[in-house]
């Protein structure tokens, strides 16, 4: 509990000091996110804020986690540091969607196979139960891939994908705390505290963004904290309490928004005959700006969204994983069909009177 507690403060610590030096570096130097037509900020903003991120997590992870009972830390520091620099290149010197997607295939591939972070179970999904090896390695790898994915397409206006991340860690870090496992609950916590620090100087109007070495590095560790929260669910008879029917379902409630929100994207785009990695301004916040909103009430709305998913997938956890899936997928079909409607309707209504 103490070592969860420190790691929180020393990332936060760290990360809240480190920021500002940050900003004044970056802006002495120019080094800017300047608007474009796909942007949601009109002011030439820094965006290294995931430096300061990156920083307070590992110095926490390094100097709180129990090393006796995390022996694949080092892969993962090396998972972290490698997501780290690209990350960095990306938002020093744009690298092109191929280049972005093999690294992030790499750190998938050392994060399964050196750390172990493999979904060995689909929980009855299309009635499957235990996996094979090589099937299990693939599936994790492509999990990997697509949780990183969807916290850098996700991060599009001041707070959301920040505020996303510091959910997603607080949850999975009480519940690994709840079965004893410290070790994870340090590395969700210590994050859980680099974010919040940075949070205060990202809300509008926003003095830094987290940029891909920030949205990168939450989306990693959240694919390691949700699959290691499907395999461990396994383990845990001992504390019935704490143990979910259905781990996956549960574990993309807490990941529905931007899990889902990529889904739809890619989705629509393929449809349209092009990329799916092709920017584009129809994500789900861009739906929310359409209307009107703050970056500040939009990213307020999409969190409370997140957390009425988590909390009805907490409660109709009995219903099993293939059906809180589909239930879960319902919802959020509606709410993004009837925001969609909203939105083109208030953009209708704004021409017209304009």
């Amino acid at each position: 509990m103490y070592a969860v507690i420190l790691g929180f403060i020393t990332a936060f610590t760290l990360t809240f000091s480190i920021i500002p030096v940050i900003i004044r570096v970056a802006r002495e130097r120019r080094i800017y996110d300047r608007p474009n037509e796909r942007s949601s900020h009109d002011e030439p903003t820094p965006s290294l804020g995931g430096i300061g991120i990156f920083a307070g997590t590992i110095c926490a992870v390094v100097l709180w986690t129990p090393l006796d009972a995390f022996g694949v830390l080092q892969y993962i520091l090396a998972a972290f540091v490698l997501i780290f620099l690209i990350g960095a290149m990306d938002d020093l010197l744009p690298l092109s969607p191929t280049k972005k997607f093999s690294a992030q295939l790499l750190v998938a591939i050392i994060l399964a196979y050196k750390s172990d972070v493999r979904i060995t179970s689909l929980y009855g999904v299309l009635g499957v139960y235990d996996l094979p090896e090589l099937t299990g390695f693939v599936l994790s790898v492509l999990v990997i891939v697509a949780i990183i994915n969807a916290f850098n397409l996700i991060d599009g206006i001041n707070g959301l994908a920040g505020s996303i991340g510091l959910l997603a860690c607080v949850s999975w870090g009480a519940w690994f705390l709840a079965i004893h496992s410290p070790a994870l609950a340090v590395v969700a916590f210590s994050l859980a505290g680099a974010i919040t620090a940075f949070l205060k100087y990202n809300f509008t109007p926003a003095r830094i963004f987290m940029g891909d070495t920030g949205s990168l590095l939450i989306g990693t560790v959240c694919s390691i904290l949700a699959i290691n929260f499907i395999e461990m669910n396994h383990l845990v008879s001992i504390k019935p309490a704490y143990t979910f029917n259905a781990a996956p379902a549960i574990a993309v409630g807490i990941l529905i928004l931007p899990l889902y929100d990529t889904l739809r994207v890619f989705v629509q785009r393929i449809i349209h005959g092009r990329s799916p990695f092709s920017p584009d301004k129809t994500h789900i916040h861009h739906l929310m700006l359409d209307l009107g909103l703050s970056h500040v009430k939009a990213t307020a709305i999409l969190l409370c969204v997140n957390i009425v998913f988590i909390v009805v997938a907490i409660a109709f956890d009995q219903l099993g994983t293939s059906v809180l899936l589909m239930l879960e997928i319902a919802l959020m079909f509606i709410f993004t069909s009837i925001l969609q409607r909203l939105s083109r309707k208030h953009m209708q209504n704004s021409a017209s009177k304009g």
